[in-house]
């Protein structure tokens, strides 16, 4: 739609500005629903998780999820094959059987997202979601670390500074929160240590299995949508054995969808929707916008978990937070260039240069 606009715009005469208008809403709105996004799923799931009454089976929502993930990226693939099935099996035949090392190398990353998933229950069932969505924000710092190892990628001197004050701010909260306020504001059953290590694991989990995607979508030419139905085989595979592995009797005796809400769906297809937001978001908005939205994301759940679960705000988590949201921010600057690429001094030994200088 964007480039049909721009294509209409151009035959009409109109400037440059006005044509990228298009672009501009689709990079906003994009912006928007991840803000949206990314603040709703913390906020539902830690609702439905700490709500009296029966619970769902987390294992289950999690191999829901990609089901949801999978079946969208099929419908997509199959619109990009203007609806054509012989084309989408044909497509699907070569990506997962005769690319099958390819396809093998999702094993891993999908095995990573599967356990991230799981953890990320068990850390919001035991987190206020405040605490959780500034503590979660750790994954920066892991995905830069294994950045340099594994992609050999430089960072800024104000990228390690970032961290750094990221490092910082999530120390402050994740300590005054322990200390101070973790007895006060968790409901019954909860347990702060385990919902410290989740969260922990989830972000190392996270940072390596991110790198690792990048690192193999860039070795080779399969779409974004084909990675992705890759990843969603193995990822209901394998959530379909963690599910039997942790709650596969009382599944037999309940049922799948056991204690499945209007909220509980809610919370499959919010999660569903970030998995797929992700590919939107690189193509039409930028890396200081990303960090953008996940500072707005940690303001809106604080606010929200005030007013909705009495979470308790102090002065202490203010100035964590406020770190967190500041080295967020400061990480998704682009990197200023070198020095000499800014002020280029004339060449003497350049002779377009002497003759352009001796002609002024």
């Amino acid at each position: 739609m964007a480039g049909v606009a721009a294509e209409k715009a151009v035959e009409s005469g109109e400037p440059a500005s006005r044509r990228l208008t298009a672009n501009e809403k689709l990079k906003y709105a994009s912006l928007a629903v991840l803000v949206i996004q990314n603040a709703s799923v913390i906020l539902c799931i830690r609702y439905v998780r700490t709500i009296p009454g029966n619970k769902f089976f987390s294992t289950s929502a999690v191999v829901m999820v990609e089901l949801v993930k999978l079946g969208t990226c099929l419908i997509l693939i199959l619109g990009q094959k203007r609806g054509n099935v012989k084309e989408l099996v044909i497509y699907l035949y070569d990506g997962l059987v005769v690319q099958y090392v390819d396809m093998l190398k999702m094993a891993v990353p999908s095995l990573i997202y599967t356990l991230q998933n799981n953890l990320q229950y068990v850390a919001i069932s035991n987190l206020p979601a405040a605490t959780f969505q500034v503590m979660y924000q750790f994954k920066i710092l892991t995905t830069a670390l294994f950045s340099v190892l594994m992609l050999k990628k430089s960072l800024s001197r104000l990228q390690w500074a970032s961290l750094l004050i990221l490092f910082a701010g999530i120390a402050i909260v994740q300590v005054t929160q322990e200390e101070e306020r973790a007895g006060k504001d968790r409901v019954p059953g909860q347990n702060y240590l385990v919902g410290l290590l989740a969260v922990l694991v989830s972000c190392i989990s996270s940072g390596f299995a991110g790198v690792y995607f990048e690192k193999t979508l860039k070795g080779t030419s399969a779409s974004v949508w084909l990675r992705n139905v890759q990843l969603g085989l193995f990822g209901t595979l394998l959530g379909l054995l963690a599910m039997w592995s942790k709650d596969g009797p009382a599944i037999v005796e309940k049922g799948f969808f056991f204690a499945y809400t209007p909220m509980v769906w809610c919370v499959v297809f919010d999660q569903a929707l970030g998995g797929l937001l992700v590919a939107v978001v690189v193509k039409y908005a930028d890396n200081i916008l990303k960090g953008f939205a996940a500072s707005l994301s940690i303001i809106i759940s604080t606010v929200a978990s005030v007013y909705f679960f009495g979470f308790n705000v102090d002065v202490y988590f203010v100035v964590g937070a406020g770190l967190v949201i500041g080295a967020v921010y400061m990480y998704s600057l682009p990197k200023q260039p070198p020095a000499h690429t800014l002020t280029q001094e004339p060449d003497s030994f350049n002779p377009k240069t002497v003759s352009k200088e001796k002609g002024s």
